[in-house]
């Protein structure tokens, strides 16, 4: 470890220059980040990830191995980057064409989940807490909280922030049974109660 920085890299990570990275990141093996990115405090980036040039990563976010996280690509705090799973960032690539000015954004919202093997394809924003279960294709929008399973992915429930399915009463209201925390559900749209 260099101890001039406050992050992590393995001898076999490449970093380029033009990076900011924050305290308490760890980079492992043959992960390469490129020119621009802005990584959070406390990220961890397993074996074999690229990260395309001017990613933003927020804090605390784990990003496990294979991944691949390309240019116009936001992760907030917390976000959770199962093995294998991959954004896009052109919604129709040739190889012949250059579309590097078409780039389009995909925003992951603060504490979201993405399972192993699943598809991103961009423009489709993950709202905050969202779980996006394992080999999953999201082709829309995924609402806050919201479970999405499946090619295409569809909507088949909701998820706490600590990551349990969310059961809702007549009322609307469900209550975490890890966090005891309650949830209200109103108009297809889930939010956190005070406590």
């Amino acid at each position: 470890m260099d101890t001039h920085k406050k992050y992590f890299a393995h001898e076999t990570a490449v970093i380029d220059e033009g990076c900011e990275i924050g305290a308490g990141t760890k980079i492992w093996h043959f992960t390469h980040i490129m020119t621009g990115c802005k990584i959070g405090e406390n990220c961890n980036f397993g074996q074999n990830v690229v990260v395309s040039p001017a990613v933003v990563l927020g804090k605390n976010v784990k990003v496990q191995n294979n991944v691949s996280i390309y240019t116009g690509v936001i992760c907030e705090d917390d976000v959770f980057l199962g093995p294998s799973m991959v954004f896009t960032n052109v919604i129709n690539p040739r190889s012949a064409v250059n579309r590097k000015a078409e780039y389009a954004k995909t925003r992951v919202g603060k504490g979201a989940s993405i399972g192993a093997n699943a598809t991103i394809v961009c423009g489709n924003d993950i709202g905050d807490f969202a779980f996006i279960g394992a080999g999953a294709v999201v082709t829309k929008q995924v609402p806050a909280y919201a479970l999405v399973v499946g090619n295409p992915a569809k909507h088949i429930g909701w998820m706490s922030e600590y990551g349990q399915r969310l059961k809702f009463n007549e009322n609307g209201l469900a209550v975490c049974p890890e966090s005891n925390e309650s949830y209200q559900l109103s108009n297809g749209q889930v939010t956190k109660l005070k406590q």
